[in-house]
């Protein structure tokens, strides 16, 4: 007796190239999620130190996104090998003697939803 397998191929098949869509996709939002981040990070940056640190907005800049089986990242930052982009730190978090400014915080939080949105229709359009 022979099983007939065609079924159970298609599917394996189906869902690798789910898989593999699903992967640029990711890698499409995560994109727009960075930009997004960075753009309003930089602005808010020039709100709060743009006088302290007229070249500081100028160094946000984010790495292309990773995604693979262990999950999907994008790092967004100041580049530190940028003019004043080492300020960073000092200007998200403060210090003892400056407040914090937590420009890329209030950027994130206001990406959060858009990007939960994103991903949701993502999955529900694959499924």
């Amino acid at each position: 007796m022979t099983a007939d397998v065609s079924g159970l191929e298609a599917l394996a098949d189906y869902l690798a190239r789910a898989g593999a869509e699903m992967d640029r996709k990711t890698r499409q939002v995560l994109a727009k999620g960075a930009l997004n981040i960075k753009r309003d990070w930089a602005a808010n940056a020039r709100a709060s130190s743009g006088r302290y640190a007229p070249h500081y907005p100028r160094s946000i800049s984010y790495d292309p996104p990773t995604v693979g089986p262990a999950g999907a990242f994008v790092v967004i930052g100041p580049d530190k090998g940028a003019t004043q982009g080492a300020l960073g730190n000092l200007l998200e978090y403060g210090s003892s003697k400056n407040p914090p400014h937590n420009d890329g915080g209030r950027a994130l939080a206001a990406e959060e939803p858009r990007f939960l949105a994103a991903i949701e229709q993502l999955a529900q359009g694959l499924l």
